[in-house]
């Protein structure tokens, strides 16, 4: 490096009083290079404008857009790093062709993001939300109109079928359901060895007794669960999304959950997101929501962070990371690790890691 290496952090890590609201996401890494310095940026802002970005070799985020007027006359940055997997608030086209490297951290997700959905499953089977409700109330005599639904031998089945996916079947695995999967990219030796079907949806959403949407958003999964696919669920069945909100048809899923089409929902993403005031989700009583935070916890934090912390050293040091989205954008690092152009350890974008 000639110079420090500059990194810019994005102003949604930071609480109200200024504390960085994960704790610990592995800056001590930072601190210990003496090349590298970091501070938060100043603006904050739902997509960052070129100004809150210049001046900076890389960038940790977490909710900003980056949009190709981000990186319009900004010939320094290298590369953005996302504190978690999904990458659609990034224009990846527009980085790859700025020369800008995207890259995400699988290996600090995977177990949080698993466990959030079996935290999900597991209060909507035994019916948590309605048994909080009615002992609040006062309403102990009518627990017997509340019976929930027992796991064992029942079907899970996940939209997607990558990292987090599997991690849910191997959280799971004790509850003995069958575990069944949709994913066109998965390989099927993989899944055959972690005990996992590969069928297609419309078998997936008859089958299973509990649908988890853990796909990413792309235009092939955008409203991907919409009205008619619903309609192929059993009406005791659950749907339960961690992934991305626009993969479900939100006016879709409200009329399903109001008509009894499916037994209810559990939602920590929505379309839109956040929520408006008043919307129907809101206010209806067979869904459970979350504010696309479920998985927020302390090791989220540090996985997360340190995995983000370490693709950044690397490219401060000219060593391609472990998890890049699009690889091709820096053939200097490519060259520099032995990676074959184009290739990306974090997979199709039609799967969430």
């Amino acid at each position: 490096m000639s110079g420090p290496f500059r990194v810019g952090i994005s102003r949604d890590f930071l609480t109200s009083d200024g504390r960085i609201g994960f704790g610990d996401i592995g800056l001590g890494l930072l601190d210990a290079d003496p090349g590298v310095t970091y501070g938060f940026l100043t603006e904050h802002a739902a997509e960052l404008p070129a100004s809150a970005v210049a001046g900076y070799d890389a960038l940790l985020l977490l909710a900003p857009r980056i949009t190709a007027a981000t990186l319009r006359g900004n010939g320094r940055l290298k590369l953005i790093a996302r504190f978690g997997v999904g990458y659609d608030s990034i224009d990846i086209g527009a980085c790859t062709r700025a020369g800008v490297l995207v890259t995400i951290t699988p290996d600090g997700v995977r177990r949080p993001v698993a466990a959030a959905a079996l935290t999900f499953i597991l209060a909507l089977a035994h019916r948590l939300l309605d048994k909080d409700r009615i002992t609040r109330e006062g309403r102990f005599a009518d627990r017997i109109s509340y019976l929930g639904m027992g796991l064992t031998g029942r079907t899970l089945g996940t939209v997607g079928c990558g990292n987090t996916a599997r991690e849910l079947f191997t959280l799971a695995a004790p509850l003995g359901m069958r575990h069944i999967a949709s994913d066109p990219y998965a390989d099927p030796q993989v899944a055959a060895a972690a005990g996992i079907e590969l069928v297609g949806l419309g078998t997936l959403l008859r089958a299973a007794d509990v649908v988890c949407v853990m796909c990413a958003l792309t235009p092939q999964t955008r409203r991907l669960i919409d009205g008619d696919r619903l309609r192929l669920m059993k009406p005791s069945a659950y749907l339960v999304n961690v992934a991305r909100g626009p993969i479900v048809d939100t006016d879709a899923l409200v009329a399903a959950l109001r008509g009894g089409v499916i037994a209810g929902a559990a939602l920590d993403v929505f379309d839109p997101e956040p929520l408006p005031a008043g919307h129907p989700l809101l206010h209806l009583p067979n869904v459970l929501l979350a504010p696309h935070s479920l998985c927020w916890t302390d090791e989220m934090g540090r996985g997360n962070g340190r995995s983000a912390c370490e693709a950044i050293l690397d490219v401060a040091h000219g060593r391609l990371p472990r998890y890049p989205v699009n690889p091709e954008a820096a053939p200097d690092l490519q060259a520099a690790a032995g990676a074959a152009p184009g290739t990306s350890p974090a997979g199709p974008p039609g799967t969430m890691p």
